[in-house]
């Protein structure tokens, strides 16, 4: 495609977790820390598929060039322009956050990607991405993507209040976390509110958003609500704690995946990590953000996350450092197990 850069041969879809992110505006350190976390954890290769306006491409290839090999051997990217294949791209753009409509045309776009994880930049991993890709295999034969509801409790959740324009279920989804098999997207016939027929994906995105324009808030996430709506059957709901924002502890504590298991995927709407009103989420953005790649990661990840919450318990978010820590400590130990394991493997054929 013009303008697309690639950065190692073709990857195998067979051995690759592939990962999309949308970047645009002043997205680039936050989407840098984002891929860092996913590196940081993941046993599997992974395949990243970077969406950015043209200025930030140079800026992109010179961060991912700096980070040690050690690293860079476990993924591989490719550096994409912003394009709308359907309707008017200026409309697109528009559209909620710049750029944030990219995710609907990515089954238009990787048309030889099989199945991909889609997520914001202000997403943190903090267990490996092999744990929510092996949920592509629990889809039963009419499921094509997955994503977390918007809010746990239909009288505090934003759809189930404000919409204005049909949603999935009680409390409608979240599309900042979202799974997706590409090609039963492709090869699907959507029922819809337009026509009495299927339309395909890439048929249905434009007059939909021309049907409901003057009704939606949240840009591209209202329309997968509309979508999932007329369509049901094809999604797949996962639990809170593979997406979890300040909404799920900032009216009390209700995400009770969390409670029992820790945070899987951090996402850190509403620009927390960047302002002081739950200082627990920037409190796990600047320790990944700060870590030394090549360092011990108790020493100079966890520890220092652990005393950075002493500072946050009087907060609603802080009074429960376990639903934040109990995940990331059994990531650190698992990954620790393996490196030593691999260590002791090489030194022990010679």
């Amino acid at each position: 495609k013009p303008g697309e850069q690639k950065h190692s041969k073709e990857p195998s879809s067979l051995q690759c977790m592939h990962l999309a992110v949308v970047a645009c505006g002043d997205r680039l350190e936050e989407t840098l820390i984002m891929l860092k976390s996913a590196v940081l954890f993941s046993s599997r290769r992974l395949c990243f598929h970077i969406f950015a306006e043209d200025s930030l491409k140079p800026e992109f290839e010179k961060k991912l060039q700096e980070w040690p090999s050690s690293y860079t051997k476990k993924f591989e990217y490719n550096i994409y322009p912003i394009t709308f294949s359907v309707g008017n791209a200026q409309e697109w753009k528009k559209l909620f956050k710049p750029c944030a409509a990219q995710r609907l045309f990515l089954p238009v776009i990787l048309k030889d990607v099989d199945s991909l994880l889609y997520v914001d930049t202000d997403v943190l991993f903090l267990r490996p991405i092999d744990d929510i890709w092996h949920i592509l295999k629990e889809f039963n034969s009419t499921q094509l993507a997955a994503m977390a509801p918007e809010h746990e409790i239909p009288k505090i959740g934003w759809y189930s209040r404000f919409a204005r324009h049909p949603y999935y279920g009680t409390t409608g989804v979240n599309s900042g976390v979202m799974l997706m098999n590409l090609t039963r997207i492709r090869n699907t016939q959507f029922k819809n509110s337009m026509i009495p027929s299927g339309l395909t994906w890439e048929e249905m995105l434009y007059p939909l958003y021309q049907k409901y324009k003057n009704y939606i808030t949240w840009g591209d996430q209202d329309l997968l609500n509309i979508i999932f709506y007329f369509n049901p059957e094809c999604l797949y709901v996962f639990p809170c704690q593979w997406n979890y924002r300040p909404d799920h502890c900032m009216y009390g504590s209700n995400c009770k995946g969390a409670e029992e298991e820790g945070v899987s995927i951090l996402h850190g709407n509403r620009g927390v990590y960047h302002d002081d009103k739950q200082p627990t989420f920037k409190a796990l953005y600047e320790v990944i953000r700060d870590f030394p790649f090549e360092d011990n990661l108790f020493q100079s990840l966890y520890y220092p996350l652990q005393s950075k919450f002493l500072d946050t318990v009087h907060t609603l978010c802080g009074r429960i450092p376990q639903v934040f820590l109990k995940q990331i400590e059994k990531t650190m130990k698992k990954v620790y197990e393996n490196r030593v394991i691999v260590y002791l493997g090489a030194n022990h054929r010679y």
